[in-house]
């Protein structure tokens, strides 16, 4: 048996070479979002997280729709129609920068526009998918309601016919990109279940008043959404969809963006505590040198590439029309919970600094508090795997 001699160098951060098993297109399209961040968004993101606001949103989406980013996996009207697995890197390298960026992105892409490329009209196609994803209109996404998370069948947003119209009356809340979006995708309860509303958000009766006094998801545009007597013509509703398929078929789809995102958090967290132990000098030595630290940065690395392993693979499955919901709900849970755990021990790694925002950690760590719990809690999606593990709904 012989011994290779050319190996490939061992890279800190790919300590399994997971960049092997990726398309030259893979890494080109990786390496063109890490560039807009570093160039466009890094820089500046530490202080839009401290100062609480995202600055010229439209001016930034057109950035990210220049590129094909906005609902880059779906076809037509404008969109890149690339793979599960490119949207997938894209998402990993935007949350690398930050969670909130991701969301913009994830929001509009798999949310917004997915629910019209998915379930709208023709009409609400044409009218809506090119600009959005030009980045020229901005969506939003309404679901979630102040009493109504996790069980969006009691949801009390109401949609009743009026004559030939339809007369929308409710609120929702925790709605990325509200406040700016010129689209919201609404969903409500009618007389024949829940169905999906396209609605102007220059509509008499529609207000987006934006959530402040958050200390998570800063650098995003956060809002409530007000439907005030919102009167829209027939031709506003989603034709077909009825019930909660329509809305949990988007929710996967942002889903799925997450179990890669998460891992750029994480990534961005473990590097810089590798850095920062490679730098701090004690007892005469940096303290990388040490045992103790040593395991953490091991342990950290471990668990991002085993979270890594699963996105890619999660990827693949989707991109051969294979990947099952419990999957994506799998990938989500594991994935979010480790990557806020490497927050957590990074943060150890660099002391007192750790939580300086002159340092990443502390503001991915913050975000992924959030995205722990939106697009589906850790309780919902452990029960959605454990209900198809045992065949019992332990839910209702």
């Amino acid at each position: 048996m012989s011994t290779p001699t050319n190996l490939p160098p061992f890279a800190p951060l790919d300590p399994a070479g997971i960049d092997d098993l990726l398309t030259e297109d893979e890494r080109a399209v990786r390496a063109t979002v890490r560039q807009l961040c570093a160039d466009r968004i890094d820089p500046y993101v530490a202080d839009w997280f401290e100062q609480g606001y995202l600055p010229d949103v439209r001016g930034l989406a057109k950035e990210l729709g220049s590129i094909g980013l906005l609902g880059m996996h779906l076809e037509g009207y404008g969109c890149a129609g690339m793979s599960a697995t490119h949207y997938g890197l894209a998402c990993l390298e935007l949350e690398a920068t930050d969670s909130g960026i991701r969301s913009l992105v994830s929001v509009q892409g798999s949310l917004a526009m997915f629910a019209i490329w998915r379930w709208g009209s023709e009409e609400h196609k044409t009218e809506w998918l090119p600009r959005m994803a030009a980045g020229d209109a901005i969506g939003c996404f309404g679901l979630t309601e102040p009493d109504v998370g996790s069980d969006p069948g009691n949801m009390r947003t109401r949609a009743r016919r009026d004559g030939s119209d339809w007369v929308l009356d409710g609120r929702k809340m925790w709605i990325t990109n509200g406040t700016v979006a010129d689209v919201a995708v609404v969903w409500a309860q009618t007389d024949e279940g829940v169905r999906g509303f396209v609605v102007p958000t220059t509509t008499p009766g529609f207000s987006a008043p934006e959530i402040k006094h958050k200390q998570s998801l800063r650098a995003s545009v956060t809002s409530e959404l007000v439907l005030d007597g919102v009167r829209l013509p027939e031709s506003a509703a989603f034709p077909e969809v009825r019930g909660l398929k329509g809305p949990l078929s988007c929710l996967n789809e942002a889903r799925y963006g997450i179990v890669w995102g998460a891992m750029g958090a994480a990534r961005s967290s473990l590097e810089a505590a590798l850095d920062y132990a490679n730098q701090r000098i004690q007892f005469g030595k940096p303290i990388s040198a040490f045992q103790l630290t040593q395991q953490k940065l091991v342990d950290m690395n471990l668990e991002y590439t085993k979270g890594l392993l699963l996105a890619l693979h999660l990827g693949r499955r989707k991109d051969a029309g294979t990947l099952r919901p419990e999957q994506v709900s799998l990938g989500k849970l594991n994935n979010v919970r480790e990557a806020l755990e490497i927050c957590r021990t990074a943060r150890t790694v660099l002391g007192a600094n750790g939580i300086s925002l002159e340092y990443p950690v502390i503001r991915h760590a913050n975000n992924l508090e959030s995205v722990l719990t939106y697009e589906g809690t850790v309780e919902m999606h452990t029960l959605v795997v454990g209900q198809a593990m045992t065949g019992h709904p332990a839910f209702r």
